[in-house]
């Protein structure tokens, strides 16, 4: 069993919806990681549809566009436990989405911790493969939050 899944989630055809796969992209392709530890995956948006890979895993690190109402770029951590207690206050589609596949995962015998680490959108609903300017602005310190906790991790 590897200790870290990285897992990107999103739509990069609909602007800062797809900032965790272009996270993905660029992270996965830095030599520093230890592959024996840790994996990379593009989740794209329905995420129910990987929870059996997640039986591989201690460990879920989500990379996800969060919209919780504060300035676009704004960079967040939870975990899921937080996510868990917040039910009426849903941060996006996709964390339903991976508490139902963590559920899943666990019916089939190991469910892995989960943490995300998400940013405010600018917008999700115009169509670009661009992230906008506040996103793009936060985009490399979003990188950087997210290898300290790779490392932290593994």
């Amino acid at each position: 069993m590897k200790k870290l899944l990285v897992l990107g989630v999103g739509n990069v055809l609909l602007t800062d919806d797809g900032v965790g796969i272009h996270a993905i992209r660029a992270l996965e392709h830095e030599i520093e990681w230890d592959r024996d530890q840790v994996d990379f995956l593009d989740g794209g948006t329905f995420t129910q549809d990987i929870f059996y890979i997640f039986q591989e895993y201690k460990q879920i690190l989500v990379l996800d566009a969060v919209k919780a109402g504060k300035e676009p770029g704004t960079i967040y951590f939870f975990t899921e436990e937080h996510l868990r207690e917040n039910q009426e206050q849903r941060l996006s589609l996709h964390d339903i989405d991976m508490l139902d596949s963590l559920k899943m995962a666990e019916l089939l015998g190991n469910k892995p911790k989960l943490d995300v680490i998400g940013m405010e959108p600018l917008t999700i609903s115009d169509w670009s493969m661009e992230l906008s300017t506040p996103v793009q602005k936060a985009y490399p310190q979003f990188l950087e939050v997210v290898r300290k906790k790779i490392r932290e991790i593994i």
